[in-house]
């Protein structure tokens, strides 16, 4: 697999059909390492004929006796290999994204631990996956339904987690028997690139995973609009989330959908406080705030509202700013100048609107950092629900801390709003937290943690914040489709005009 040394200053170009192809119109753009905002490889810039090839290679792969026929306890052994290779080399596939999107090279080390379990998972999974048997009202008649892959698959992943969130839709899709064409973010596309070099020592035949890289208004609409594709599994914001939905209705395929949030993090007064704002923090400034379960509405009940905000604001002035692979560093920069300016857009929405900042809201003055995408973790009090800051998502770490006084304001209050993707909640009452978790409109709910995941536990949006599962063995069922079979074993000619009715 290509190492740090071998991608930096290279040209990386576009995987199709088990082969590295140049763009079809010979185009590469820079990706920046965001500590510094200096170029640090090129990607190819994809277009319509180069999706048309991937697209082409993988509806061939789909009907490759090699990967068709494949049984799928064979299927499951060959994405267990990859798994393995995955393990193998976690640490370089950590550190590529690490300097492709500035997150921690600790959160990146973790990520990349996760994605060879997920890939383990569903490759034990591949041959688990069973039909029924169905009891007729006809006598002599056998029904029985069976999954098949549902086809070309094209995957759309965003920039703050690329391999991780990858291998959410990648590993079940490989396992059931479909092929695919990944279109990575244009602004992290290393890894993706780089885990190719382990799906071909896996052994995967060719055209079985393609990859064109790209921006999306071109590569990825093209993606979208192509008429072969069978569903796509795309994550990102809501507004891109319906656009992508649209192109596919236009040919009627399936989507998935993991779109944006603006998630209620609830500190009851009953809750043990200094844990809640480790949870707190966790929830809002990990990962700078780039996640879309990203714990941004902070409600407070009102009699420990100042007990916790002290707690929250000490923990939060503490934080360290710095490169993400340094040892000690709690935050690194965002991952993206536009996402730079959106959150600094943001701040001074907040201020308009009469919110008060409390801490941060701004780039660190650190000259060491002056040149990287930084900015300093935000709270903003003073936040009534209503406000642009607590409706509308940032992606970036600013969190606005607003009070509740019961209960049942606080159910008002956290589905007070268009998304829908998670919820956390803190309190020692077992009952409060069930509650909780039955009544806010979520698709995830923490008790007493947040942030918590598993390949196993499936996961998706209500309301504006997406649709479909991710993880799971519900995961199997979304990217594959059942065929009801139908055998008359009576050995008799059933005269066709004859209908018999019930007496």
């Amino acid at each position: 697999m290509r190492n740090l040394e071998q991608i930096t200053g290279q040209r990386l170009s576009h995987y199709i059909n088990g082969q590295w192809h140049e763009p079809s119109n010979g185009e590469y753009f820079d990706s920046l390492d965001p500590t510094n905002a200096q170029p640090w490889y090129k990607v190819a810039s994809g277009d319509a004929q180069d999706i048309e090839d991937a697209v082409s290679a993988a509806r061939a792969a789909l009907k490759n006796p090699q990967w068709q026929r494949m049984s799928q306890t064979d299927r499951g052994h060959m994405v267990r290999r990859l798994a393995q290779l995955i393990d193998e080399n976690r640490e370089m596939l950590a550190r590529i994204e690490t300097r492709d999107n500035g997150k921690l090279l600790r959160e990146t080390r973790a990520q990349t631990t996760i994605v060879p379990d997920t890939f383990s998972y569903f490759a034990g999974a591949a041959d688990k996956l069973e039909g029924t048997t169905i009891p007729l009202n006809k006598p002599d008649m056998l029904n029985y339904t069976v999954r098949e892959p549902i086809g070309v698959v094209g995957i759309i992943v965003p920039w703050n987690s690329p391999l991780y969130q990858l291998a959410w839709t990648l590993a079940p899709c490989l396992a059931i028997g479909n092929t695919v064409v990944i279109k990575p973010s244009e602004h992290t596309s290393a890894s993706t690139l780089a885990l190719m070099d382990l799906v071909e020592q896996a052994g995967f035949p060719p055209g079985v995973v393609n990859v064109v890289t790209g921006f999306g208004p071109v590569a990825g609409e093209a993606l979208t609009r192509h008429p072969h594709i069978a569903k796509i599994a795309f994550t990102g914001s809501s507004e891109t989330g319906k656009r992508v939905a649209a192109n596919a209705a236009s040919h009627l395929a399936q989507c998935n959908m993991e779109l944006g949030g603006k998630s209620p993090h609830c500190v009851f007064d009953d809750a043990d406080l200094d844990r809640a704002a480790n949870g707190v923090v966790a929830g809002i400034f990990a990962a700078a705030g780039q996640t879309c379960v990203a714990g941004s509405r902070i409600f407070v009940q009102e009699s420990v509202y100042d007990a916790f905000l002290d707690k929250l604001l000490t923990r939060t002035r503490q934080i360290k700013l710095g490169d993400p692979t340094e040892e000690g560093v709690q935050v690194g920069p965002l991952a993206i100048r536009e996402q730079l300016e959106k959150v600094t857009r943001y701040v001074e929405i907040a201020k308009a609107e009469g919110a008060t900042l409390l801490s941060g809201g701004k780039p660190p003055e650190d000259p060491a950092l002056s040149e990287g995408w930084y900015f300093e973790p935000t709270l903003f009090t003073d936040v009534d629900n209503s406000m642009r800051i607590a409706q509308e998502e940032v992606f970036g770490p600013v969190g606005c801390v607003i009070r509740f006084s019961t209960e049942e304001e606080l159910t008002e209050l956290a589905n007070a709003t268009e998304y829908g993707l998670a919820a956390g909640v803190w309190t020692q009452s077992m009952e409060r937290g069930l509650r909780f978790a039955r009544e806010v409109e979520s698709g995830i709910v923490w008790v007493n943690t947040y942030r918590a995941a598993s390949f196993a536990t499936p996961v998706g949006g209500f309301k504006n914040s997406g649709y479909g599962s991710h993880n799971g063995l519900e995961s199997l069922r979304e990217y594959s489709r059942s065929k009801s079979v139908m055998l008359d074993y009576s050995g008799k000619a059933q005269d066709p005009f004859v209908i018999r009715v019930k007496e």
